[in-house]
């Protein structure tokens, strides 16, 4: 019986790290779309989306399913209810590398801010970078790495703030770029929110390691 939870515990596992990658790689393809005003490949993201709601579902099902039939306990179910819980954060953060495509398609034909952009591009490497760095402190059960998330969340924020304020400058001097400084600011929000979700993911590991519901944002 043993040997049997142990597998499907791993499958469960590489299931919730092949999501991340997923969410990892639309999030950068997003980001890139809108840097390269890329419409036909935004417009696949969008298409594509269902699959990481796909996703999921399944793991959420596994994860209902190992707990009927097994019935585990202590560190076993904390890492059941970690990928039950962690799964939802990372659907959100795809829906917001979605609303990033969705403002690519926007955009197109605005006039546009070629170092705000440049701003833009640094975030959604740095956000990218977040979500792998999630999985993999999940991989390794690494309860400091996953506090170090923090702090990324703290700099996207920073950028976000300057994007905010460098929009606004433009808009006061020219008012064409209105349309492309709203889209600016609502990407740089969404890529805030995927590493506030990402944040979440971080919690969940240190609930998995310690079996304590923390805040991260609140231990800083």
């Amino acid at each position: 019986m043993r040997r049997l939870f142990d597998d499907e515990l791993d499958e469960l596992d590489n299931g919730f790290t092949e999501m991340g990658i997923l969410v990892s790689n639309v999030v950068q393809q997003s980001v890139d779309a809108f840097i390269d005003h890329d419409r036909q490949a935004a417009q696949a993201i969008i298409d594509h989306d269902h699959e990481i709601n796909e996703r999921e579902i399944q793991l959420e099902s596994k994860s209902f399913e190992i707990i009927a039939l097994y019935q585990p306990v202590t560190s076993d179910l904390r890492e059941v209810v970690t990928i039950l819980k962690a799964v939802s954060d990372l659907e959100r953060a795809g829906d917001h590398a979605r609303n990033i495509a969705h403002a690519t398609i926007e955009v197109k034909g605005n006039t546009r801010v070629a170092e705000i952009e440049a701003q833009i591009a640094e975030m959604g490497h740095l956000t990218t970078d977040m979500v792998k760095q999630a999985i993999q402190a999940y991989v390794d059960k690494d309860e400091e790495a996953a506090k170090t998330l923090v702090t990324v969340n703290d700099h996207l924020v920073e950028y976000r703030d300057q994007i905010m304020r460098d929009s606004y400058n433009k808009i006061t001097t020219d008012a064409n770029v209105l349309v492309a400084a709203m889209n600016y600011n609502n990407v740089a929000a969404d890529l805030v929110r995927i590493s506030d979700y990402l944040t979440n993911v971080g919690e969940w590991i240190v609930y998995l390691k310690t079996g304590q519901i923390v805040e991260l944002k609140l231990m800083k």
